[in-house]
Formats: C-alpha cells, sequence, structure tokens
C-alpha cells in the first residue's frame, strides 16, 4: 500500500510539472514575437500587423516617437517576411547631411567627385531583395525625398556620377 501511494505521488508530480512545462510555453508564444515581448492586447494587434503586412511585398511606413522601437517593428517584419533571408540595411537619415545622405543612399561610381577613387554600391542597392529601414526619414530634404520616391516608384537606382540605372 505504500509504493502504491508513493506512485499516485510520483505521477501526481510529473503531471504538474508537464503541466507547467505546457503552460510556459503557452505564455512565451503569447507574449513573444520576434524579438519584442508584451503582455498587453494593444501590443498583440501591433504583432497581428506585422504579421499581417510581413505577407505583402508593399512599401510600409512605421510612426512613432523616439525610441519607441520603430526599428525593431521593421526588423521583425523583415524576418517574418519571404524577404527574411535578404539583407535587412538601416541608415539613419537625421544623421547625415544630405551631401553624404546621397551618396550613402545611392553609391556612386569612380570619379563622381573628389575621392571617390572606386565605385561603391549605396544603401539601396544593398537592400536589394531584403529590406531598407530608413530611420528619421522626415528630417531629410524635400528634393530628397523626392528622388528616393522616384526610386520607390520605378525600382530604379541610379549612382551618382552615373548614367546607367539599376533595378531594385
Amino acid at each position: 500500500r505504500r509504493s502504491s501511494d508513493l506512485t499516485r505521488l510520483v505521477l501526481e508530480k510529473a503531471g504538474f510539472y508537464t503541466e507547467i512545462r505546457q503552460l510556459r510555453r503557452q505564455l512565451k508564444a503569447g507574449y513573444f514575437f520576434g524579438r519584442m515581448q508584451s503582455r498587453s492586447p494593444e501590443m498583440h494587434r501591433v504583432f497581428e500587423t506585422i504579421r499581417t503586412v510581413a505577407s505583402t511585398d508593399a512599401t510600409i511606413v512605421v510612426e512613432g516617437e523616439t525610441g519607441t522601437g520603430k526599428e525593431l517593428v521593421a526588423s521583425t517584419i523583415h524576418h517574418q517576411s519571404a524577404r527574411k533571408d535578404g539583407p535587412f540595411v538601416t541608415i539613419n537619415c537625421g544623421g547625415l547631411p544630405e551631401s553624404l545622405l546621397e551618396g550613402e543612399l545611392f553609391g556612386h561610381e569612380r570619379g563622381a567627385f573628389t575621392g571617390a577613387d572606386q565605385p561603391r554600391l549605396g544603401k539601396i542597392e544593398l537592400a536589394h531583395r531584403g529590406t531598407l529601414f530608413l530611420d528619421e526619414i522626415e528630417n531629410m530634404s524635400l528634393s530628397m525625398q523626392a528622388k528616393l520616391l522616384l526610386v520607390l516608384h520605378n525600382q530604379k537606382v541610379q549612382r551618382l556620377g552615373s548614367s546607367a540605372w539599376t533595378r531594385v
């Protein structure tokens, strides 16, 4: 009789441990999405929006105050999308003067300007078949925004000092 009580107790404990493991897995699945973690229903709606837009090939605008995790959201969209095996390229548009930003985005050919001793791909070309995250895009000049819109519309980019267009 003593061994049956012991067996019952061991089985009960094993059942509790199994249940705890299952509950932990459920909690983790409900609160984590990519590298984001939240218990709030509002963030779960954000997770659902990310799932929805990640399945499209659309250009996405992520809005929010500084420090709210826009790059994290963009990275999660990238890693949930068909482009996940491609590069995730970021550039802080507000951190560069316009003259440098244009070269960083579009790249340049050799001799395009003083010091351009070899051709260089821009961030747009580097992000081909992946994702380009443009942080602080609102700090870009209107003329630079217009150039960027042209790239988005035509899906072609022209390096500084070149007359050729490259499909992106």
